[in-house]
């Protein structure tokens, strides 16, 4: 009889001392209840409400006092109609029957390093099967905006943000496009003719103008043009101030500095450094550009000899207009700069600045010099006739003589006032800066 129970003893004690690997927590964590062997029911143990999960064994230090079969059985055996638990009570050691033991190791089993997961709002971390954790999600995969994240995390985006215009994701929120377009008409080989029905001088000291301006442009490139312009000033007289000083102290400003611009030509070149568009009421575009241009010509000038006078003839008054005279044409620059706003294909709307810069130097009015005006003063005074005076080709002394039929004045009063203009010649740069305002059509 007792090598039978020797021979049971080793078989019992045989597997609790061959050396065993820990299982992984999580694996342990989830280790399933099966009942102990040789346990039988009839009927199915009664419901018992959800409990969590055991922590893992862990291990005793000392080895269990092996127990004979007969016993072993015994202990493990369940009361009829109980299911027992598989897992053991903490501290107790013990393991069930058929069921491998923790390596025996003074130090503690090392914890398992938990996974790395990405923290959102919308919903709490995924798990895979058997209650597992779900694999880590990479750091470069995209997350649902929120307004905890940092302004600049990539977001996931759906078929329309995913839409490509012309090749670019103008519509993706992760993407940044920087989008440089040509512009809508193109203006090589076009031509424009422009009409400012209304230019206004506007730094005038001695003298104002206002008149009417025409140009026509050819656009050799899309940035450089030709350009020819003709501008007629319908109004030009001395300012409010030369006049009152004519009145009042009988002086006036030197003749250079206060000639008068009357029509004038000049042909040049216009460049646009700068274009874009812009959107208005909503669904329409318009197209702008910069444009700066320069040219050179001629001009045609006059200065005032006498201003509007009050004529007393036999107790009549009459009204007798301001007389100017006409001192020739001038060389002439021009450089200006404005906005050209382009409506469709055809029409477009310009607001320059333009500076008409003439040299001004008076020595001749109405094509009389100084020894012209000498000889008309001394025929007047001895009442001769002019035709008969040794003038210059150029002097056109009938300005300067008869009586105007409706005012009575008679002209020979005005040859002292023209022989003043000449007598001390001056000469001047003046600066006509003007705005303009006007309409353009291309073709």
């Amino acid at each position: 009889m007792r090598p039978f129970l020797s021979l049971a003893l080793l078989v019992a004690t045989a597997p609790q001392a061959a050396p065993r690997v820990p299982a992984p927590a999580f694996a342990l964590a989830q280790v399933q209840q099966v009942p102990a062997p040789g346990a039988e029911t009839s009927v199915p143990p009664p419901s018992a409400p959800p409990q969590s999960l055991p922590d893992a064994p862990v291990g005793s230090s000392s080895r269990p006092e092996p127990r004979v079969p007969a016993e072993a059985a015994e202990a493990s055996a369940p009361p009829a109609g109980v299911r027992s638990s598989a897992a053991p009570e903490q501290g107790t050691g013990e393991v069930p029957a058929g069921e491998p033991s923790p390596v025996d190791d003074p130090s503690p089993a090392p914890a398992a390093e938990p996974a790395p997961t990405v923290e959102t709002d919308s919903a709490p971390a995924a798990t895979g099967v058997a209650g597992q954790e779900a694999p880590p999600v990479p750091d470069d995969a995209p997350v649902l905006a929120s307004d905890g994240l940092a302004a600049d995390a990539p977001r996931t985006t759906d078929a329309r943000q995913q839409r490509l215009v012309n090749g670019a994701p103008l519509y993706n929120p992760n993407v940044s496009v920087h989008i440089v377009q040509k512009k809508r008409f193109a203006d090589e080989g076009r031509h424009e003719l422009t009409v400012y029905p209304a230019t206004v001088q506007v730094n005038g000291k001695y003298t104002n103008h206002a008149g009417t301006a025409a140009h026509y442009t050819y656009h050799l490139q899309e940035n450089f043009a030709l350009q020819v312009m003709g501008q007629y000033n319908w109004y030009s007289n001395e300012s409010a101030f030369n006049l009152e000083l004519i009145d009042k102290v009988r002086e006036q400003a030197q003749a250079a500095s206060s000639l008068l611009l009357v029509w004038g030509a000049h042909a040049g070149v216009e460049v646009t450094p700068l274009y874009g568009k812009f959107a208005f009421l909503n669904n329409s575009l318009a197209q702008f550009s910069v444009v700066l241009s320069g040219g050179a010509g001629v001009g045609s000038t006059r200065h005032l000899i006498r201003p509007e006078v009050t004529n007393e003839v036999e107790g009549d008054s009459f009204q007798v207009p301001a007389r100017f005279g006409d001192t020739g044409t001038k060389f002439m620059g021009s450089v200006g700069g404005g906005f050209r706003l382009q409506f469709g294909e055809s029409y477009a709307l310009r607001v320059e600045v333009r500076d008409l810069i003439y040299t001004a130097r008076v020595d001749r009015v109405d094509g009389c010099n100084l020894a012209d005006f000498e000889a008309l003063e001394a025929a007047r005074s001895a009442n001769q006739d002019f035709a008969s005076l040794n003038l210059s080709g150029s002097c056109r002394y009938e300005k300067f003589d008869g009586v105007d039929p409706k005012t009575r004045k008679n002209y020979r009063e005005d040859i002292i006032l023209g022989r003043d203009l000449v007598a001390e010649p001056s000469s001047d740069v003046l600066n006509n800066v003007s705005f303009y305002a006007g309409f353009s059509v291309l073709f």
